[in-house]
C-alpha cells in the first residue's frame, strides 16, 4: 500500500491497524508517529542510519531511553509538541 501525501498514516490508516492489533494480528511497522507508536505497540525499536540502536517496551522506551540518539530524538519530538 502506497500513500501520496505528506502525511504517510492518514487517521483511516492508523483506525484499521489499531482494528487490527485488537483483533490479535501480529504486525511490523515502521512510522514517524510516535504517539501512534507508544499507543499500539508492544515493542518499539529506534533505528539510527540503519541499525536498531534500542528496543523496548513502549513505557520504557519512550520514558527512560538508554541510547543518546534516541534521547535526542524524543527530546525534539518533544520541544517540537509532537510527542
Amino acid at each position: 500500500m502506497v500513500f501520496q501525501s505528506f502525511n504517510l498514516f492518514p487517521r483511516e490508516v492508523l483506525s484499521l491497524v489499531a482494528d487490527l492489533r485488537a483483533d490479535g494480528m501480529t504486525m511490523v511497522l515502521a512510522t514517524h508517529e510516535m504517539g501512534f507508536a507508544r499507543e499500539v505497540a508492544d515493542e518499539v525499536c529506534f533505528l539510527s542510519d540503519g541499525a536498531i540502536v534500542e528496543r523496548g517496551a513502549p513505557a520504557q522506551l519512550f520514558t527512560a531511553p538508554e541510547h543518546e540518539s534516541t534521547q535526542r530524538f524524543l527530546r525534539r519530538l518533544l520541544e517540537a509538541r509532537r510527542l
